[in-house]
């Protein structure tokens, strides 16, 4: 078994399946999130994202990616219209409806009513969660980029309340993923359960002698 080489040109060629595939598993394992989302007509939606990432701490600013011409429409265009959204951590026991609300929908039907998550409600805020998630993000729509060379939309919110299990907090107030069985995904369809192999302190350059 040796290291297989394969260049832009081949990659171009390939039928769409198998570039959509490889080149969305090939940087590795991702966040795997439900986001959560309300019309200001009351109706909700719930669709599976791998793109959320951490933008910073002070503020508080989590970003991910959405192509608006695409499916999850909804998700979108009630984040622009409402304002506020959730975004729930995936864990083992519901991967298969989590992954089920990427199912292409109408824009009318509402994931929750045709999978097995169900919607709760925290703070007194409209914004549905999904019930049983070990971590949940309250989040507020601060700004949006155009990426031009795909026509994605790089969306920039403020996260404005964090629920999660008690036990999950550490001393040093990280929250330990593995013990609410949050799963990642790689690629479009694979969903896999990390365990921790070691934690180090902060790395920093060693004194010269």
């Amino acid at each position: 078994m040796g290291l297989v080489r394969i260049d832009r040109p081949q990659i171009e060629q390939m039928d769409n399946i198998q570039r959509l595939n490889l080149i969305n598993s090939c940087t590795g394992y991702k966040s795997a999130n439900l986001i959560g989302t309300i019309s200001n007509s009351g109706k909700t939606n719930v669709a599976v994202f791998s793109s959320v990432t951490h933008l910073g701490s002070d503020p508080a600013l989590i970003g991910f990616i959405i192509r608006p011409s695409f499916t999850p429409r909804n998700t979108y265009s009630n984040i622009k219209e409402y304002g506020y959204f959730s975004i729930n951590h995936i864990y083992s026991d519901i991967i298969e409806e989590a992954h089920q609300s990427s199912a292409n929908y109408t824009e009318d039907e509402s994931e929750f009513e045709h999978t097995n998550l169900e919607a709760v409600y925290h703070g007194g805020c409209p914004v549905p969660f999904v019930k049983g998630s070990p971590v949940k993000l309250l989040c507020k729509f601060v700004n949006e980029y155009l990426i031009k060379e795909n026509g994605c939309m790089h969306i920039i919110a403020s996260i404005e309340a964090i629920f999660y299990e008690e036990e999950l907090l550490d001393q040093e107030h990280h929250l330990q993923l593995e013990k609410g069985n949050v799963v990642t995904i790689s690629g479009l369809k694979a969903y896999s359960l990390p365990h921790l192999l070691n934690e180090f302190p902060r790395a920093v350059v060693p004194k010269k002698k």
